[in-house]
């Protein structure tokens, strides 16, 4: 059952696309507790995550994970006929750990560059930025923190990072916001202001880079909420949701108790909506069999304290032009009617 379901699956991403500019080619990516493989004490997810500690994160294990990263941009350059232009990950330790992917994989060849800040987030994690220095040249960037949900308590989450940059071919500038929202751990409800705390930042930047006449806008992310959360709200009338119509007819970047969730996703101005759409990358190498339902899920590089061997428990997000005309059908889902 499981070779009938990975062969489905090849077939499914093995078809033809026509090439598409790959400076308007932008990826996510949640890595999925993407640590270094040294206890610097800073955390105790530091150390657990550390060849002596409980996962065994031996130097072995990072390598192949970075490998694994790179592998998949491949498949999405082999698929969309170039790599991306412009990488958001999440869910990364440090600088090191996505230094580790550009410079020391195959991905070397295509001179990625990389922003990184370090965040307060409890847990030691930050999003980072990378893009391709033929494609793109750097304005500025700045870390953007979430201090206080809406209730007025302190939070030690992550930054939003905010990055502007501008085209070499054409001098267009274009703004990139990398998020990692607050989890739902300790109850949805409970959780809810830290997330609208989050929202509300990423929303106010935009709305003020939107007053100054900036185009371009591009909110990318793990918003550990689907597109239908409340939190949303608060982008009404200002960014467009390109994840929407992907998460009506029941598609997802996680997998859970058998049903797929929609919380990575991209959102745009009104004005760059209307030319650009999302798609979900799935392929083979990334897929393992659910046994506790069925179908297919995303293999992870841990379930519970057990070493799987995977990159994420998320799947990778990319966001394309509509107007070339892409169509590709996401695996064992129905179709919209």
């Amino acid at each position: 059952m499981k070779r009938i379901l990975v062969l489905a699956l090849s077939a499914v991403f093995s078809l033809p696309l026509p090439a598409w500019p790959d400076s308007l080619a932008v990826m996510f990516w949640n890595l999925e507790n993407f640590y270094d493989c040294t206890d610097s004490g800073m955390s105790g997810s530091d150390r657990e995550f550390s060849p002596d500690g409980e996962r065994r994160w031996t130097k072995s294990r990072y390598w192949r994970k970075c490998h694994g990263v790179a592998k998949t941009v491949l498949w999405i350059a082999d698929r969309y006929g170039a790599a991306p232009g412009v990488i958001g990950v999440a869910e990364v330790e440090n600088r090191s750990v996505m230094q580790s992917v550009i410079m020391g994989t195959v991905l070397r060849k295509y001179g990625y560059v990389q922003i990184h800040e370090d965040s307060p987030d409890r847990r030691g994690i930050d999003v980072a930025l990378l893009y391709r220095s033929d494609l793109f040249s750097e304005v500025c960037h700045k870390a953007v923190g979430v201090n206080r949900d809406l209730d007025g308590n302190t939070l030690q989450t992550r930054d939003i990072l905010y990055v502007c940059l501008e085209c070499r071919s054409g001098g267009e500038r274009l703004h990139f916001l990398v998020n990692h929202h607050p989890s739902k751990y300790g109850g949805e409800k409970e959780s809810r202001p830290a997330r609208f705390a989050a929202m509300r930042e990423m929303v106010s930047l935009c709305d003020s880079l939107i007053l100054r006449g900036e185009r371009n806008i591009i909110c990318m992310g793990d918003f550990n909420d689907t597109p239908d959360a409340v939190a949303f709200s608060l982008a009404d009338g200002i960014l467009v949701n390109a994840a929407s119509p992907l998460a009506s007819c029941g598609r997802g970047t996680i997998r859970y108790g058998g049903k797929w969730e929609m919380i990575d996703m991209f959102l745009t101005d009104r004005d760059l909506a209307v030319d650009v759409y999302m798609e979900i990358c799935f392929p083979e190498f990334l897929a393992a069999e659910d046994k506790a339902h069925s179908g297919l899920k995303p293999l992870r590089t841990y379930t519970g304290p057990r070493y799987s061997g995977g990159i994420s428990d998320h799947l990778p997000v990319i966001l394309l032009g509509k107007t070339l005309g892409f169509s590709a059908e996401f695996p064992k889902f129905e179709d919209c009617d």
